[in-house]
């Protein structure tokens, strides 16, 4: 049974940081890419960062980079996303993403809230 499980999301203020989570089980977590996503009320869903099956090559969309980072265990088949520098903007629903060719598998988000 595959699963994909975020945590880590909350209520944070403006300025603050969040590490998220995603612990994954049921498929062979290291020969996949690992992608955050996230979805705003009333938007689309937008992707937020991607890493590699090994590490080694990670993207951010322009509006987070050098505030998150992606990163990886391959022991503990968890995908992280470190969030610094909150803004309301950042504000959504995160979702962990699994994708290797045409096999792919989502969580089932956690909530962020940036707020004063």
């Amino acid at each position: 049974q595959v699963q994909l499980v975020e945590s880590g999301g909350g209520l944070v203020q403006p300025g603050g940081s969040l590490r998220l989570s995603c612990a994954a089980s049921g498929f062979t977590f290291t020969t996949y890419v690992m992608r955050w996503y996230r979805q705003a009320p009333g938007k689309e869903r937008e992707l937020v960062a991607h890493i590699t099956s090994g590490g080694g090559i990670r993207n951010y969309a322009d509006f987070v980079k050098g505030r998150f980072t992606i990163s990886r265990d391959n022991v503990k088949n968890t995908v992280y996303l470190q969030m610094n520098n909150l803004t309301p903007e950042d504000t959504a629903v995160y979702y962990c993403y699994a994708a290797r060719g045409l096999s792919d598998y989502w969580g089932q988000g956690t909530q962020v809230t940036v707020s004063s």
